[in-house]
């Protein structure tokens, strides 16, 4: 049976875009090397993509971070840096809220021996696709790694990592 990674919106709008921060750009290297580990043991890697319009500013989301980013098919929209070159390994998912629904469907239909999750940001999107992957999945093995995810605000970075941990999702 495979294990599965999930790349959480590495995309260069929260890397170094419109919502960019020092922290998410010292993950590349880390996630890239866990990507390369996972294709050589033909593992699966899906990549999920926040991915909005123009008419963002107008949605929910919108309006509570009036901030344009993840505008499909811009720069920011892009995964980033070196993680780009790895898509071709992975499925794309793209999803225009903080969790995939598309990953519930997959996940169901699939089974792995342990989902890993890296990327951005670990207080929202990491957090909320972690959730989506453990009630998909409730007895697969569910990790995040502490030191391949990120957020711009540490005190909440630590706060998703105890959260998960209390959810039964190992952090390592």
């Amino acid at each position: 049976m495979k294990k599965l990674l999930i790349v959480v919106d590495y995309q260069t709008d929260f890397v170094n875009g419109s919502l960019g921060f020092k922290k998410a750009v010292k993950l590349e290297k880390g996630i890239v090397n866990k990507i390369k580990l996972f294709i050589k043991n033909h593992d699966d890697i899906f990549f999920t993509m926040d991915t909005h319009d123009d008419a963002y500013l107008n949605t929910i989301e919108g309006k509570k971070l009036p901030i344009k980013h993840a505008i499909v098919n811009s720069a920011g929209w892009q995964l980033h840096g070196e993680v780009r070159k790895y898509a071709k390994y992975g499925t794309i998912i793209t999803k225009s809220s903080f969790g995939a629904s598309k990953l519930m469907t997959l996940l169901t239909t699939s089974k792995y021996k342990q989902i890993e999750l890296v990327g951005l940001v670990s207080h929202m999107c990491v957090l909320a696709n972690a959730v989506i992957s453990q009630t998909a999945s409730p007895n697969t093995p569910i990790v995040v790694y502490r030191h391949l995810t990120a957020s711009f605000n540490s005190k909440l970075h630590q706060q998703a990592l105890n959260v998960l941990k209390h959810l039964h999702i190992s952090i390592k």
